[in-house]
């Protein structure tokens, strides 16, 4: 099995790929040959392995209590190859799969559905895999397994490589790809932002072969693209997220670059630096402000907000990318234990500081405990929040979870138990919820002692305690990625 150091190289030699479907060389190769057995591959064993078939299950074993008060579903995205691969093999580019879980009345539902996309269409159709893992026709690259967005009325599963998909709730059923009325002409960000106040959707697509190497969109409430806005970049770069403020968009333009030769390659190069670039929402490409950094890498930030003539971003940034990364495991709840030094290469909570009148910049870590998959109570996306929520990293995936206060400068954490690993905690907020932290984190966990999977429900605000709910589900849930929490009233105002 791998460790997290070769984990971590893999995305950097993948990172840019996942978009493209281009091949980097020899990647955990897996057989070249059509063949109906598995291969031993590090991201096809444990819980990576893929589950087969779709299930649906009702009336759940729950262990403690589901708060009655909890009226939803939760959903997450990822990847979860149908066939055994062609040629080389990543994590990142199996089939999307959606795993659901639906909480009412204290009772819990579950079903997972693949996304049908054009490719999984095709090789469904024909039993086994028709393209090889890192290159197929453009219009077969979209696995569609990366993230999720509710907006408007209509969910949408994203691979940033290409258009959403539209996704019925709570069937998780596949209606097609979504191109808000054929006015998206590039490439969908798998984090696009969605404005509690305006209810906008803030969206960004990146080009390695076509000028300009980024486009940003602005999209109503009512879910029509109302702007599109070019913003020049002297190189093409891998831009995976971006962060939003009440007036502002920020881009970051970091040293994670594509060069085109005898293929497509992606490369950290530190020596070309780093920026931040502050857009007005409804601005024109030629209105951003640019601040330089210090080179790094981000997949995710948590959150931007403004603060006077500042503007302030939060995120998990890498001091340098490919991560070499040495950890000590972690069972026990003490944040001081397994530390790494803010000066490695692992990514930690990190807060940059933007002023738009003197043009200074200010950067410092919040944490030397490695985290990512970042979140925050989404009512607050673009205002100052108090608390934010991380994966706490330990092997290939995350041992716990962190709830970060950001005005105290502390933090709690919650930890799985021995053998137990889970993903992204996302927050559901408590109905008539008393202030921000008044909710729960939702994550599905692996035991790989029993090698089953659980849905869990953790109090934020009894943080360290053990989970109000542990839902028992009816089949192993591989590791993924994004998710997201849908309301009931958000259900009954799904768009036809």
């Amino acid at each position: 099995m791998m460790n997290r150091r070769d984990f971590l190289r893999s995305f950097a030699l993948t990172g840019g790929l996942w978009v493209l479907g281009e091949s980097a060389g020899p990647i955990f190769a897996a057989p070249d040959q059509g063949t109906s057995e598995w291969p031993n591959h590090p991201f096809l064993q444990g819980n990576f392995a893929p589950v087969q078939g779709e299930t649906t299950a009702d009336n759940l074993k729950v262990i403690g209590t589901l708060p009655p008060e909890m009226d939803g579903m939760f959903v997450r995205n990822g990847p979860n190859p149908q066939f055994p691969p062609l040629g080389n093999y990543h994590w990142f580019f199996g089939d999307g799969m959606l795993h659901g879980v639906r909480v009412q009345g204290g009772k819990a539902s579950y079903r997972n559905r693949y996304v049908r996309t054009a490719r999984w269409q095709d090789e469904h159709t024909a039993g086994k895999a028709l393209y090889d893992t890192f290159q197929a026709p453009p219009e077969k690259r979209n696995r569609a397994n990366t993230a999720l967005v509710w907006h408007a009325g209509r969910l949408l599963a994203l691979y940033e490589g290409g258009p959403p998909h539209r996704i019925t709730v709570p069937e998780l059923d596949t209606l097609g790809l979504y191109t808000f009325g054929d006015k998206l002409a590039y490439p969908f960000t798998a984090h696009p932002k969605v404005d509690p106040a305006t209810s906008e959707l803030l969206c960004f697509g990146y080009s390695a072969r076509t000028q300009p190497h980024l486009q940003y969109s602005v999209i109503n409430a009512q879910g029509d693209i109302v702007s599109t806005t070019p913003i020049d970049l002297p190189r093409p770069i891998m831009m995976h997220d971006f962060a939003i403020t009440s007036r502002y968009t920020l881009f970051m333009d970091l040293p994670m670059v594509f060069t085109i030769n005898e293929g497509l390659r992606l490369t950290f190069t530190p020596e070309l630096g780093a920026r931040i670039g502050i857009l007005p929402r409804h601005g024109t490409g030629d209105e951003i402000k640019w601040f330089e950094t210090s080179p790094c890498w981000v997949f995710h930030t948590l959150n931007a907000y403004e603060d006077g003539d500042e503007v302030v971003l939060l995120a998990c940034r890498f001091r340098q990318y490919p991560a070499a990364i040495s950890f000590q495991p972690r069972m026990s709840a003490h944040p001081t234990d397994g530390k790494a030094s803010a000066a490695t290469d692992a990514p930690f909570l990190y807060q940059w500081r933007f002023n738009l009148k003197t043009g200074g910049a200010t950067e410092r870590p919040l944490d030397d405990i490695s985290t990512e998959f970042p979140r925050v109570n989404e009512a607050l996306t673009g205002k100052q929040t108090r608390f934010g929520y991380c994966g706490r990293a330990d092997g290939v995936m995350f041992d716990g979870l962190i709830k970060y206060d950001l005005v105290q400068g502390t933090s709690e954490h919650h930890v799985y138990g021995e053998g137990r690993m889970g993903g992204e905690g996302v927050f559901v907020p408590r109905p008539d919820a008393t202030g921000e932290d008044d909710g729960w984190l939702v994550t599905y966990v692996h035991d790989a002692t029993s090698g089953t999977s659980e849905l869990v429900v953790v109090d934020t605000r009894d943080f360290r305690a053990p989970p109000v709910a542990r839902v028992l589900l009816p089949v192993r849930v591989p590791y993924g990625f994004h998710g997201t929490w849908i309301t009931n009233a958000e259900l009954a105002r799904q768009q036809p």
